[in-house]
């Protein structure tokens, strides 16, 4: 090779080294630094000559250094042909750095081992926001629990004192003939079965908390939505309502029985309930395959919803659309807190008086 592009070579490679935005350096065959680059002078806090006068042991934590020497050894013998571990150096300040290192091994022309190639990149700051993220998420989970410990007394609680309630008013009710006709008794007696009925919504709010993966079935989704179909084919027979169902018979989805039933079962419901009345209700019932998810759409020509004006409140509780009496705005609530909680999430279509689609997206088993 001739000289002078030998020696642009050996200089292109000296650049290379002095000015790579990452750690490098050269480590002799005991851990003695042979040539370092400016990044890992910065990161160590020790100029050259200090750092050329220790080995990396020296400034390793203890706790990483076995797994370290032990990968060098690994190395040498030819087992590995590089390595990348997670480790401690100590600052010359006395503070603890840690970095990504990588190392492979550079043999001479007879495959004996003459020294190793280091990459040293600082990761403190990652490391300090992942263990910041994970004292948050360690927070975060114990503060669920405490509500939802909360939650389960002061349901009941509440359920206990408006039982309670409900018994002394029959009493009342049975015993004081006289009160029946006042007006003010009959207010009480709303309001009674009022709180009883919300009392009856948030224990059923309470129950729904996030399921655990060793609880998640693969179900077969057909067969979910054959038996809702059959559980309200009186209903449908009664409001001349057709259920056209396009069900994929092998779709099979992750979730827990009693929540798939539910979601169905309230989807279909949901549709009759708010159907036309100036047209015979059909409901579409479909699956497709998207990504990792088996997508049930429920597709109907009913009333439709504005989702402009009410399009951020669909799954609020207590929040209607319709002027239909038996509304309470508790269904569509439970019902998206039953997706999320097995891992799915919900989208809706509507256009007002022309129907709705809702789409559930489920985890494909």
């Amino acid at each position: 090779m001739p000289k002078n592009i030998s020696l642009v070579k050996d200089k292109l490679f000296e650049n290379i080294f002095n000015y790579a935005k990452g750690g490098i350096a050269i480590v002799g065959m005991r851990g003695e630094w042979i040539k370092v680059n400016d990044s890992i002078v910065k990161q160590l806090g020790y100029s050259e000559e200090e750092l050329y006068k220790i080995s990396f042991q020296d400034i390793t934590h203890k706790d990483d250094l076995d797994i370290d020497l032990e990968n060098m050894r690994l190395l040498v013998q030819g087992k590995i042909e590089n390595y990348e571990i997670e480790k401690r150096y100590f600052h010359k300040n006395g503070d603890i750095i840690w970095a990504l290192l990588s190392v492979s091994l550079v043999r001479d022309e007879q495959g004996l081992p003459m020294y190793f190639i280091s990459q040293i990149h600082d990761i403190s700051k990652q490391k300090t926001d992942r263990d910041q993220l994970r004292v948050m998420l360690n927070v975060a989970k114990e503060q669920n629990s405490r509500l939802a410990s909360f939650a389960e007394i002061i349901t009941h609680n509440l359920r206990t004192h408006s039982s309670n309630l409900m018994i002394l008013f029959e009493f009342l009710e049975e015993e004081s003939h006289s009160l029946v006709k006042d007006e003010n008794f009959e207010l009480l007696k709303e309001s009674i079965f009022n709180l009883n009925e919300t009392v009856t919504h948030l224990t059923e709010v309470a129950k729904i908390k996030s399921v655990e993966e060793s609880k998640i079935e693969a179900l077969n989704l057909s067969d979910f939505v054959t038996r809702a179909i059959y559980n309200v084919s009186a209903l449908a027979k009664n409001i001349n309502c057709t259920i056209i169902n396009q069900v994929d018979v092998s779709a099979r989805v992750k979730g827990i029985p009693a929540f798939l039933d539910s979601i169905i079962l309230n989807f279909i419901t949901n549709a009759m309930k708010y159907r036309s009345p100036n047209r015979d209700a059909v409901i579409k019932l479909s699956s497709e395959v998207k990504d990792d998810f088996v997508v049930f759409h429920v597709e109907d020509n009913g009333l439709g919803i504005d989702l402009e004006k009410f399009g951020d409140k669909i799954f609020q509780m207590y929040k209607t659309f319709h002027r239909n009496k038996d509304a309470i705005g508790i269904g569509l609530f439970i019902t998206k807190n039953h997706i999320e909680s097995i891992g799915g999430h919900v989208e809706v279509k509507s256009r007002v008086d022309s129907g709705t689609t809702f789409s559930v997206f489920l985890k494909a088993a």
